[in-house]
């Protein structure tokens, strides 16, 4: 009898949902797909229907539901940040804690009623981070590899490094929220005017059309990047810890007047700050690579989280870093969580065995509905 076990990410953005039988992925897909809402952050009804119905299975077969991350760690983060920054940050905090107290941390029941009255099997919860390395290794041609995760944040990690072997990972390094090398790049995506987790491409994207005149200025006022590829940001600069927005005054002194309004025509400066915070940005996943290499010795590396969509940064390592070989998880964001979070339950929660082949098995990433013309 064959083991199912369905993936899901949900409720922040990208909602997703995979599935795995004995192991192997038969199906995957993101909410947005189907609903026609970019970046569609509801519980993804239409994505585990597809799923269930590519396999020919109902929620009775369903050995586990795996979510992508641990909502009440999550919560505590957030309680611990806006107490931290108090009293500003007020009318966010009264905003985010009724969705909280009705959807996010009662997520045991809305997985529950959505797959209906069927479903009997286990509910996982596992590691954001976690789940961003699982997604990244084992869909990856390589028995052991060095695994980089880099986003925005999870739970509390913002970035993480460490190695898998077989059917293992283990997370050696990481760097905590409020330093991050996602929200530092969301926040640049801000001030230059474009809509945070969704316009960040369009500013990798503007970065060739510029020069890296501010990059020395990012480094000595808003973020320190270390040797070894972490960074500390200075939080003086910034305002997304209350939720009201991703930059301050300081932030808009420091970089010579407010950020661009959306729609309006994109100036030189916004090509040259792209520029820079793209300089920066390759510096970073540099340091980090060239440090997690130093560290475990592995030739290979694997990638995911937002930031590792970065494909410039990511070719820059490939070219230019010590790995023989690279392989960047295509679904790079949360979405892939739900395909790390099912695989984790199958190889850690199991102890199923894995056997790298020495080609990608994702499928080629054609996990999707067909279509023909």
């Amino acid at each position: 009898m064959s083991t199912y076990i369905l993936g899901i990410s949900a409720l922040y953005h990208d909602s997703a949902a995979a599935l795995l039988r004995d192991g192997v992925m038969v199906a995957a897909a993101q909410e947005e797909r189907f609903t026609r809402r970019k970046h569609d952050p509801r519980f993804p009804e239409k994505a585990i229907e597809y799923c269930l119905a590519e396999a020919g299975i109902g929620p009775e077969d369903l050995h586990s539901a795996v979510f992508y991350e641990k909502p009440l760690v999550k919560f505590d983060r957030l309680l611990e940040t806006y107490l931290k920054v108090a009293p500003s940050g007020y009318e966010t905090f009264q905003l985010a804690v009724p969705l909280w107290a009705k959807q996010k941390l009662k997520l045991p029941e809305l997985i529950r009623s959505n797959l209906g009255p069927r479903f009997r099997g286990e509910l996982y919860f596992v590691d954001h981070h976690e789940a961003h390395a699982a997604s990244a290794f084992f869909p990856s041609p390589y028995d052991e590899a060095a695994v980089l995760t880099l986003d925005a944040v999870g739970e509390w990690s913002s970035s993480s490094m460490g190695v898998g072997r077989g059917n293992r990972l283990e997370v050696t390094h990481e760097v905590r929220f409020p330093h991050s090398l996602g929200m530092l790049y969301s926040a640049f995506t801000y001030y230059t005017g474009f809509k945070v987790n969704s316009g960040e491409y369009k500013l990798m994207g503007l970065a060739p059309y510029g020069r890296p005149l501010f990059a020395d200025r990012i480094k000595d006022t808003v973020v320190t990047v270390n040797d070894d590829g972490s960074i500390w940001l200075d939080m003086s600069y910034f305002a997304f810890q209350d939720g009201s927005t991703m930059t301050s005054e300081r932030f808009h002194d420091a970089f010579e007047g407010p950020p661009r309004q959306p729609e309006t025509r994109i100036s030189q400066k916004e090509m040259d700050l792209a520029a820079s915070i793209q300089a920066v940005c390759e510096e970073v996943v540099m340091k980090a690579g060239r440090h997690l290499h130093a560290e475990t010795g592995c030739p290979n590396l694997v990638m995911a989280g937002g930031v590792a969509l970065n494909c410039v940064a990511n070719g820059k390592l490939l070219r230019e870093g010590p790995f023989d070989s690279i392989w960047v998880q295509p679904a790079a964001g949360d979405a892939g969580g739900a395909l790390g979070g099912a695989l984790l339950a199958w190889h850690h929660k199991l102890d199923q065995p894995r056997t790298a082949t020495g080609v990608d098995m994702q499928m080629g990433s054609l996990l999707g509905p067909r279509f023909e013309s």
